[in-house]
């Protein structure tokens, strides 16, 4: 069913309607923890006034409206995690603290440490948040419905009825619904929510498309290839949400040290509760009232968040960058990697042949030559003969020309006949092993030896030309690999081509050291063989040949538009087949790392600091609230630091 304008623009109005009271409630609801906080603040303050007006009854009412208002949160977490995992934790230890406050009289402390205490649990919130933005904002922006064409009908349907094989229709302005090729019309399209790049790209027929991105300027009609499920758009959304849900070694470790940690703490406070009154003859208040101090300063709240936000945060980054991390343990394994093997073709390299030489016999009008070639080129879809018709149409505008007759010969080339004149266009064996090797001769040609593939082209007046083809380096490869070498990695290319092949493209991308002609098992091997060298080993590929090397390595690095079976095998997937986004990933780990080593240290000192402080009775028990629950609160800050730009 069609929309005039009119109507559209009414339906839209609508659904803003309905939906942003919603917006708000959700809203409401997530920052429900910071309203609690903020309001327990309020009530301390009132307290606080009434205390200062001697009268007490109302000082201690608002007090302990700040304790439920401001710990029932925390407090919840607390009894829910010891139930659970049948251990105690930080929240249970906060809890302990603020009753044994109001036990002694400490009303304001106790209040004070509740409501910092939910501050900085509101704003470890808030990280988590935000780290989970990319994720909102990607299910948001997933189109619900197609515009699907039957026999020239368009029918409007939910996205999940799309079939591999249905023809859609995109407008300007519309979401990509699905994964598809375009099979009329051309446009421009804003991939940034899959590559991470942020220039549109031109596209036309026969082109890939993917669902979620933005169709900016032209009408199109796309074939779908791929279910609702199986989409790119779909991959990310699940790689992050698995991202985000597996913690790191480091992560791991400090929940571990948590239960213990939280025993000996009370086990601690319990003993200081009566030796120093025997021991340095302390008054049982103050004995009290010092062990008080010990279970708010000594409590690991900063150690605890020292780690999951800054790796969340992390994750989130490269996210919007188009690096999805399988995890926080790849994250943090891949600041450490002291070498990066890569495969060559479609990671090195375009992964699609060029045109990289054309020798002519001299006597010969070459522009002529070429689209004689090039028309009967245009009647295989052998890969080299679509690389040689390309380099036909990127130079020349005048259009090709009809053979009389064509044969293909599988393996070896093609025979075709203009104006009764047999043309033969293929490998040596097929033209002639001695005419190529004279013909070789005479111009000194010497592509072979360079490593790439030769055609040989014969008329009747015997072998008139010869194209000289390559796997091309990607543009931006050299640059990259001259990065990733400045941060003292050792980069190896591993290869099922020819030494030859090999040796040239290693000069081309300069990378420190190939290895060439390895089958699959081979780069396994060969993985194994570069980790007993140099450690940490990180692995680049895209095909399917590649799953068990990624496997093998330490840190399996996919590019965006390899293989199914390379995206799922690997740690960590660059989602625009851009090489310069594995040094991105590297400094983004390196900062996560740096800023965890922070957090931990600073946490450990403050720590440290205030207990040495309580026990040389330097410390009271608001300054203990203020610099315990301030480090924490100043840990989340710092690790926000990861959302921001790489350094």
């Amino acid at each position: 069913m069609n929309m005039s304008q009119g109507q559209l623009a009414t339906a839209s109005t609508n659904e803003q309607v309905n939906i942003q009271p919603s917006n708000r409630f959700e809203q409401f609801f997530l920052h429900l923890e910071l309203i609690a906080a903020l309001v327990s603040g309020l009530f301390i303050l009132i307290g606080w006034l009434f205390s200062k007006w001697d009268n007490h009854t109302y000082s201690i009412t608002f007090y302990l409206l700040a304790f439920i208002i401001g710990g029932f949160a925390k407090t919840k977490e607390g009894i829910e995690e010891t139930i659970k995992n049948k251990d105690l934790n930080v929240e249970m230890l906060m809890v302990f603290a603020a009753i044994g406050s109001a036990i002694i009289g400490y009303w304001a402390e106790g209040a004070m440490l509740i409501f910092i205490f939910a501050v900085s649990g509101a704003l470890e919130t808030y990280t988590n948040n935000k780290s989970q933005k990319e994720i909102s904002t990607l299910l948001s922006i997933q189109p619900e419905t197609a515009v699907r064409i039957v026999n020239g009908q368009e029918t409007t349907i939910p996205v999940f009825e799309l079939k591999v094989g249905d023809q859609i229709l995109i407008k300007p302005g519309e979401r990509i619904p699905s994964d598809g090729v375009i099979i009329q019309g051309s446009t421009t399209i804003d991939e940034s929510t899959i590559s991470g790049e942020s220039l549109p790209i031109t596209k036309g027929e026969a082109e890939e498309i993917f669902a979620g991105t933005i169709n900016l300027n032209g009408a199109i009609t796309a074939q779908v290839t791929k279910p609702s499920n199986e989409t790119v758009f779909q991959k990310i959304i699940e790689l992050v949400q698995t991202a985000q849900s597996e913690k790191s070694p480091s992560q791991l470790f400090i929940e571990r040290f948590e239960g213990a940690y939280v025993k000996i703490v009370l086990l601690v406070v319990l003993i200081m509760m009566f030796l120093p009154h025997f021991l340095l003859d302390w008054s049982w208040n103050v004995t009290f009232y010092r062990a008080m101090i010990l279970l708010v300063v000594a409590s690991p709240c900063a150690l605890v968040a020292s780690i999951m936000p800054a790796t969340l945060s992390a994750i989130s980054n490269g996210a919007r960058r188009g690096i999805l991390f399988k995890g926080g343990v790849h994250l943090e394994s891949l600041s450490h990697v002291k070498a990066i093997a890569f495969d060559k073709t479609g990671t090195l390299t375009k992964g699609k042949p060029e045109v990289t030489d054309m020798i002519v016999q001299p006597n010969l009008n070459k522009s002529e030559l070429l689209r004689t070639i090039a028309s009967i080129e245009n009647r295989s879809n052998h890969p080299l003969a679509i690389a040689i018709v390309n380099y036909w149409k990127s130079n020349y505008q005048d259009n090709l020309i009809h053979p009389d007759k064509i044969e293909d010969i599988p393996g070896k080339g093609i025979k075709a006949w203009f104006h009764n004149k047999e043309w033969l266009i293929g490998n040596k064996e097929f033209v002639g092993q001695q005419e190529a090797e004279q013909f070789e001769n005479g111009v000194s040609l010497s592509l072979e030896s360079c490593g790439k593939t030769v055609v040989y082209v014969k008329g009747s007046e015997g072998i008139v030309a010869a194209i000289g083809l390559q796997d091309i380096v990607r543009p931006e490869t050299k640059k990259s690999l001259m990065v990733l070498q400045n941060e003292g990695i050792h980069t190896v290319m591993i290869t099922g081509d020819s030494k030859n092949t090999a040796k040239n493209i290693a000069a081309q991308a300069n990378i420190n050291e190939y290895i060439a002609e390895c089958m699959p098992e081979t780069k396994v091997e060969t993985i194994k063989k570069i980790k007993e060298h140099y450690g940490i080993v990180a692995m680049v590929g895209d095909g399917v040949n590649d799953a068990p090397a990624l496997a093998t390595a330490h840190v399996g690095i996919a590019m965006g538009e390899g293989s199914d079976v390379a995206m799922e095998t690997a740690d960590v997937v660059l989602m625009k087949n851009d090489l310069s986004r594995i040094a991105e990933a590297i400094r983004l780990s390196k900062k996560m790392n740096r800023i965890i080593k922070q957090n931990i240290i600073f946490s450990l000192s403050v720590i440290m600091l205030l207990i040495a402080s309580n026990f040389l009775q330097f410390l009271n028990l608001p300054l203990g609230v203020i610099g315990h629950e301030g480090s924490t609160i100043l840990v989340i800050l710092n690790s926000l630091r990861c959302l921001r730009s790489i350094d």
